[in-house]
């Protein structure tokens, strides 16, 4: 199985690259962009669609034949606000000129034709609190199931106040078999605040057959091709992640694991 743990390329021009293939899977592609003022991100999609979401920063965006102008409008992830996104066809191209520092995340898929070029974000983007004590987090849902932005891609952000628990209590999607699951790989792009802060997150399956826990730096990417997969923020640091997902449909079931799904029972009453 491919390393799960993904270290940035550097800290500047196109530090993440993960297609398909590199991942040992079939439908997620996840890149990211880190530009300063001036510089330029483009790419045609084939036959995957994309879903741009400038996480910091600002810049011209155009896709397909359409010019979007300037988006973006949060310096940091850790604002608190819905970031501003472009949805993007397959078969088109986009481009992205920056005009401040950006930091520029491209979520990829199967695309089928079924979605036009536009803008999907910030306006649109619901603001979800899960969970209770220190199971609570802060849900950004870009382009999930109850949205009918995209072919394939699931998209969404989650902010961990420090000390808590994400992801969680562990649960999977790893199985094609709906109502019950959905089969959706996923990744997992890590920011911590303070930067030099660090984080955990586990990997694993019923059966013990994959079992890998993480620590995650600021930067940081994490492959789930099966699994359970929580988070933990130490103490002192907070945790971001932006969470791309895709599958066979675009809905989102999951299992919570046997041993610990007491605690969603429990967090539910």
């Amino acid at each position: 199985m491919p390393d799960l743990l993904r270290r940035p390329n550097g800290r500047h021009g196109l530090v993440h690259d993960i297609t398909p293939a590199d991942a040992g899977w079939s439908y997620v592609g996840f890149a990211l962009h880190r530009l300063e003022a001036g510089e330029m991100a483009s790419a045609e999609t084939g036959d995957e669609e994309a879903i741009l979401v400038l996480l910091e920063g600002k810049g011209e965006v155009s896709a397909g034949d359409q010019e979007f102008g300037e988006l973006g409008a949060r310096m940091s992830v850790f604002e608190l606000v819905p970031p501003h996104a472009v949805y993007v066809p397959n078969g088109s191209r986009w481009q992205v000129t920056a005009t401040t520092p950006l930091t520029l995340a491209v979520c990829r898929a199967p695309g089928k034709g079924g979605h036009a070029a536009r803008v999907i974000g910030p306006q649109g983007i619901p603001t979800i609190v899960k969970g209770k004590g220190a199971n609570t987090r802060k849900v950004h849902a870009i382009a999930m199931e109850e949205r009918d932005v995209a072919d394939s891609l699931l998209v969404t952000e989650v902010y961990t106040p420090a000390g808590n628990w994400s992801s969680y209590p562990p649960h999977r999607h790893d199985e094609d078999d709906f109502p019950r699951m959905t089969y959706l790989e996923e990744t997992y792009y890590h920011r911590l605040d303070p930067p030099q802060g660090f984080g955990f997150q586990r990997v694993f399956t019923d059966d013990g057959s994959l079992d890998e826990t993480m620590t995650v730096h600021d930067g940081d990417v994490v492959l789930v091709p099966k699994g359970h997969h929580p988070c933990g923020a130490p103490h002192g640091y907070k945790m971001y992640y932006l969470n791309v997902m895709a599958g066979p449909r675009r809905q989102w079931r999951f299992e919570n694991h046997p041993d610990h799904d007491w605690i969603a029972q429990r967090d539910a009453e």
